[in-house]
């Protein structure tokens, strides 16, 4: 089975910058996506990033130009990096993978694997 392991989170001022680890161990699809979605307090999980198998990147809107997903596959590593943190950045993330089907969707229904979350708190 496919086990991820998240990393890095913490607490920041606005402004600051985090990067977040997903370890990666097991086998995997040749072809997959690979996510980030956080989830604030009483709100549901959100796509953040996802990458495919290429290196194709996907964004949601409110991180472009803020954010960068990559991958290191020699280290079997996730990462997100995260710039120009703001407060509503703040919430729990979360790493995701699943087979592609043609496209990689940032939903949640769509990811099988999770792994169990990293707390990033970002202060005004």
């Amino acid at each position: 089975q496919v086990h991820l392991v998240e990393s890095g989170g913490g607490s920041v001022q606005a402004g600051g910058s985090l990067r977040l680890s997903c370890a990666v161990s097991g086998p995997i699809y040749s072809t997959y996506c690979m996510a980030w979605f956080r989830q604030a307090p009483g709100e549901e999980r959100e796509g953040v990033a996802v990458i495919d198998n290429d290196g194709s990147t996907t964004y949601e809107d409110s991180v472009k130009g803020r954010f960068t997903i990559s991958q290191d596959n020699a280290k079997n590593t996730l990462y997100l990096q995260m710039n120009s943190l703001k407060p509503e950045d703040t919430g729990m993330y979360y790493c995701a993978t699943d087979r592609k089907s043609g496209y990689c969707y940032i939903h949640r229904l769509l990811f099988n694997t999770w792994g169990q979350g990293t707390q990033v708190t970002v202060s005004p």
